[in-house]
């Protein structure tokens, strides 16, 4: 076999061996679980906007391409520095939860792109941090106003991302920094407050207390004028006549004056 001959031959070899390399890796593809896929036709109209490849083993023209997104919820984080409402530095770090809305990855894919974390999501995160928290005071994003915070930096994204096909499921505050000097009024102040409240509750109790006992008290003083009121001379003789029989009718030895003492109250002498 002659010198041109080989080389033709391995010149074919060659085009063949990339036509199969080329093709394999174009041609035959996996989405995973948690994916799903976008076709665009080279040949046949472009990008197949309303048509979703869901997971499992596809074939693809070589001169067409398969986009993939992950449509699973993910996390990212930022860290930024804001402005509070009395114009002091704060730094903040945010964890937000978001996802591509899954029927919608064709527009996604056709407006902005598979870079539309740092192209939209994270550029709409900042956006309304920075608006939001400049309407609070330091102290609120420190401890009482938090949660309302996070609600609304999270309504305002939201709203801002659902039209441009991105799913946000959650933002939330990991962590302030506030100045140290800031830091410290603002917890020697809450402990302030703690102990006013604590005080003010002391009082509540005391006085709670101290109206339960004049009311106590002003109930047996009008149980003992009625009670005063009702015994006269003849119902006390009467209580010591029955009193003077009981004792009579006991076994223990004594002396009973009928009419010895005051009021003519019988007298008991001795009791041995």
């Amino acid at each position: 076999m002659n010198q041109p001959k080989i080389m033709k031959l391995a010149i074919l070899g060659f085009i063949v061996l990339m036509g199969f390399l080329t093709l394999t890796n174009t041609s035959f593809l996996t989405i995973d679980p948690g994916e799903k896929g976008v076709l665009f036709k080279r040949f046949g109209g472009g990008l197949e906007k309303d048509k979703l490849y869901s997971q499992g083993f596809h074939i693809v023209w070589p001169w067409n391409k398969m986009y993939i997104y992950d449509v699973r919820i993910r996390e990212g984080f930022d860290k930024m520095e804001v402005l509070s409402k009395n114009g002091l530095n704060i730094a903040i770090e945010l964890s937000y939860l978001y996802n591509p809305i899954e029927s919608e990855i064709g527009y996604l894919h056709d407006e902005i792109g598979p870079e539309y974390l740092n192209r939209i999501l994270l550029p709409q995160v900042r956006s309304a941090t920075r608006e939001v928290i400049g309407k609070y005071l330091p102290e609120e994003l420190y401890s009482t106003q938090r949660e309302a915070i996070q609600d609304e930096i999270f309504d305002e994204t939201s709203n801002s991302v659902e039209s441009k096909h991105i799913h946000l499921d959650a933002i939330l505050i990991r962590e302030v920094q506030l100045p140290a000097t800031l830091k410290e009024a603002i917890e020697r102040k809450l402990k302030e407050e703690q102990a006013s409240l604590e005080y003010e509750y002391k009082l509540t109790r005391q006085q709670q207390e101290a109206e339960r006992l004049l009311i106590e008290a002003k109930a047996k003083a009008e149980a003992n004028r009625i009670l005063s009121s009702s015994l006269d001379d003849r119902i006390l003789q009467d209580k010591g006549i029955e009193a003077t029989e009981r004792l009579a009718e006991s076994p223990n030895s004594k002396v009973i004056v009928i009419g010895g003492g005051g009021d003519g109250l019988p007298l008991i002498l001795g009791n041995n």
